[in-house]
């Protein structure tokens, strides 16, 4: 039976594979030679009698039939990891730590609240917790490298196999240092953009179609000068000595908002609201540990009365 000849190593290959998009970036991961991943990745496939994945240009992509396994294998390996961790004899006390993917909104907006009334509720789960993209957190939630996304409603397409949760709803602002130009009574906000630089959601990000769209409802099709960032500390940095225009979550400069260091134009981004929640895998079995973190997060996003 193909199932038999299946060992750990061959899922731990194949998901860093997946993961890396490179063997060679997969191997230094995992301290092994990238002929020894190569070598792995052949049994495996030699064991399910299918393709898993193939070359695409210098890199390694994942077949469609792969995609198929990948969800399982990541469900094996994370299933394998709680098993060790619920026998293991350290005190009880469960040390593989709840593994959190985070917006940088939400690290900024939610996560110090949530992560305080969870020490408090003393666990002793360890936590770590990812800042990224929401598609690049997601597929490390799929891989089983992550237990949970705390970010965007990701479009249908890219939900399968996952369960999101709402928590709220958040839209995009188009923010300046107290003090820019474009804060001057009459200015034209988007004839006069080009002039300045402008700090954009990536490419591949949940909200970067909506800010196109709305550039072109206003008869731009991109910013002269275009710096596409997910880093909020760089942001901040370069907002404070420039004159950049910042396109960003409102929860991200939600602060320097409310001390009027930063100011929101009068932009209508009314278009860019989205759902922000909880994305958890359909096979997920939250330990006690787990549930009350999700407990601690839902109470540190409920808006403050």
């Amino acid at each position: 039976m193909a199932e038999s000849r299946i060992r750990f190593r061959h899922l731990q290959a194949f998901l860093e594979v997946a993961r890396q998009g490179s063997v060679a970036r997969a191997a230094d991961f995992l301290h092994v030679s990238a002929p020894a991943v190569t070598k792995t990745l052949r049994e495996l496939e030699e064991a399910l009698g299918v393709a898993v994945v193939e070359r695409d240009g210098r890199g390694i992509r994942v077949t469609r039939l792969g995609e198929i396994f990948l969800s399982h294998a990541g469900s094996a390996i994370t299933a394998l990891k709680r098993g060790v961790d619920s026998v293991r004899q350290d005190g009880a006390i469960n040390r593989h730590p709840i593994r959190i993917g985070a917006l940088p909104t939400v690290s900024a907006k939610v996560m110090p609240k949530a992560i305080s009334l969870f020490l408090g509720a003393n666990t002793g789960a360890a936590i770590k917790i990812v800042t990224g993209e929401n598609a690049v957190l997601l597929e490390q939630l799929r891989t089983g490298a992550l237990d949970l996304v705390v970010g965007r409603l990701a479009a249908p397409e890219n939900m399968t196999g996952f369960f999101f949760e709402h928590l709220y709803s958040e839209q995009v602002l188009f923010v300046v240092r107290a003090g820019h130009p474009l804060l001057e009574p009459g200015a034209d906000i988007f004839a006069s953009l080009d002039e300045f630089p402008v700090l954009m959601p990536t490419r591949e990000s949940v909200i970067r179609p909506f800010v196109d769209r709305l550039f072109i409802t206003n008869g731009m099709t991109a910013p002269a000068t275009e710096i596409e960032t997910v880093s909020d500390s760089f942001g901040r940095s370069f907002m404070r000595q420039s004159n950049a225009v910042w396109i960003i979550s409102a929860g991200v400069v939600a602060n320097e908002i409310a001390s009027a260091a930063f100011i929101s134009l009068p932009v209508d981004t009314e278009e860019t609201k989205g759902p922000v929640g909880l994305t958890m895998r359909t096979d997920t079995a939250p330990s006690p540990a787990f549930t009350i973190l999700l407990q601690t997060i839902r109470e540190a996003a409920r808006p403050a009365k």
